[in-house]
């Protein structure tokens, strides 16, 4: 058996492991198996640069939390926005908002106006959320239980949808 097909098997043979781990970075499926393929992908390519004395499995998954944190870097600085507003008004509203039109303008301001009338602890993490950040980093940030956090963020909902009826 020669170098290549040890390491095609040897790198097979981790699959399983490698899956839990990215499921466990990214808690999504469909990424977490886009982020195995990438992977597999990227240790074949390098195969030349493994060094047989290496921890073989320390250097696959070492590959694939790189790729991760490379992909997570990539997709916040697609995320960032530049508000030059005067008032820092479009800071929170995505792309597809609606803003283009005076429609979409109006209630955006209605949903604005509505979320300045909830307390810090409901709106800051509701605002975190809808910028991006998944419960846990809510959680992490703010010192706070996640069950708490997806409470806050649930209730900021129900709470809009009930002064924001009209918009349904």
């Amino acid at each position: 058996m020669n170098a290549n097909t040890n390491f095609q098997e040897r790198l097979i043979g981790l699959q399983s492991n490698l899956l839990s781990f990215a499921y466990q970075l990214t808690a999504n499926r469909e990424q977490a198996e886009d982020l195995l393929q990438e992977t597999t992908l990227k240790a074949l390519d390098n195969e030349a640069k493994y060094v047989d004395n290496v921890n073989f499995k320390g250097w696959i998954f070492t590959i694939m939390r790189n790729i991760f944190i490379n992909n997570y870097r990539q997709q916040v600085r697609q995320a960032t926005v530049v508000d030059k507003s005067e008032d820092l008004y479009h800071i929170n509203i995505s792309q597809d908002s609606g803003f283009t039109s005076p429609e979409g303008s109006y209630a955006v301001k209605e949903i604005t106006k509505a979320l300045a009338e909830f307390t810090d602890e409901y709106r800051v993490p509701f605002n975190m959320y809808v910028a991006g950040y998944k419960y846990n980093e809510i959680a992490d940030k703010l010192g706070l239980p996640l069950g708490t956090i997806k409470s806050r963020i649930f209730f900021a909902r129900k709470r809009l949808r009930a002064q924001l009826g009209d918009y349904r």
